[in-house]
């Protein structure tokens, strides 16, 4: 007789819906909650409000996301955000120059830590996470010598008595607080951010080469793949997110706060896990870093409605991401295509 040809059973369907369709369901059912229960929550305002507030989040996510792809993760991410704030600020406030020239200053810097982090990694064979936690370390003591621990500031004394000439620019400010018809800008370069990532890493050669050096590095190497160059890219990737990050971040203070970007760590590994859960894609994208931000967004904004203080929200984030990790190690079937870094 033929053998009977046995499909997956109820348990296991189920199981695997609840993985792939989890999330997203957790994340609905949460918006039609605060959206019923807080009026304002649903206005197209307190939309554009939460996607702004959670772009910075994401577009450091996304940096973390690459890192994560090629098996490592970078623990200088939030730092390099706060060094952009303080080269932004002090580009116009100390030297006088235009909101061009800070953005090319900011850009510059953030490509300098990839390349440190990438040489750190690939040629000094520094584990990731140690590189990336020194030189975390570096830059958060670094980037306060010159302002002597000061937050940058127009009209600030200066060390040798004389007052700062420059102040942030019109144009500057605009990359918080302009806008294309109705979205913010800030929401518009997330978004494009995000079609990029999705695209290099799910479109190109580039990103299928980055997830095979992730999934398993020796044979990466040898089939021929340069495990060393794409490891090193994805550091340069995401210090230059980060860059643009601190540079969103800076233009909605407008100062250069010496605290910026110190909490963006823990927050932008938090959404890069949250997006391997999504779909049951058991792997970092960049449409999962997505919606994990908005997630923590939907979440904060609404506890802020209720009345919740600002202290209950590491509470919050950190319950989202254990429910995010479920997902996806506990529940799934599939082993997350995510390795620690060696």
């Amino acid at each position: 007789m033929p053998e009977v040809q046995h499909g997956p059973t109820m348990a296991i369907r189920i199981q695997d819906a609840v993985v792939k369709y989890g999330f997203i369901a957790v994340t609905v059912i949460l918006f039609v909650f605060f959206a019923a229960t807080e009026p304002a929550f649903a206005t197209s305002q307190s939309m554009f409000s939460m996607l702004k507030f959670a772009s910075v989040t994401a577009i450091l996510g996304l940096g973390v996301t690459f890192t994560m792809v090629v098996g490592g993760l970078d623990l200088s991410i939030g730092s390099t955000a706060g060094l952009a704030v303080q080269l932004a600020a002090m580009t116009m406030v100390f030297y006088n120059l235009t909101g061009i020239t800070a953005v090319v200053a900011v850009l510059l810097g953030g490509l300098g830590v990839g390349l440190l982090n990438a040489f750190l990694i690939v040629v000094c064979k520094i584990p990731d996470l140690l590189a990336t936690l020194g030189v975390m370390f570096v830059i958060q003591g670094a980037k306060l010598i010159p302002v002597s621990g000061q937050s940058v500031s127009s009209g600030m004394v200066l060390r040798d008595g004389s007052v700062a000439p420059g102040s942030f620019t019109s144009d500057f400010l605009k990359i918080d607080r302009g806008s294309v018809g109705p979205v913010p800008l800030p929401v518009v370069i997330m978004l494009l951010l995000v079609i990029v990532s999705w695209f290099v890493l799910s479109r190109t050669t580039l990103g299928r080469l980055m997830y095979a050096v992730g999934a398993n590095p020796e044979a990466a190497r040898l089939a021929g793949v340069r495990v060393g160059l794409y490891r090193g890219l994805a550091y340069v990737i995401s210090a230059l997110f980060a860059s643009v990050g601190g540079l969103i971040l800076v233009s909605r203070i407008g100062q250069g706060d010496v605290n910026a970007g110190s909490s963006s760590l823990l927050e932008a590994v938090a959404v890069a896990l949250v997006g391997t859960s999504v779909l049951g894609l058991a792997k970092p994208n960049a449409w999962g870093t997505l919606l994990g931000a908005l997630l923590v967004g939907i979440v904060l904004t609404g506890l802020t409605m209720k009345g919740f203080q600002y202290y209950h929200q590491d509470t919050a984030k950190g319950l989202v991401l254990i429910v995010a990790l479920l997902f996806s190690f506990t529940i799934s079937r599939r082993k997350v295509r995510y390795t620690p870094a060696t």
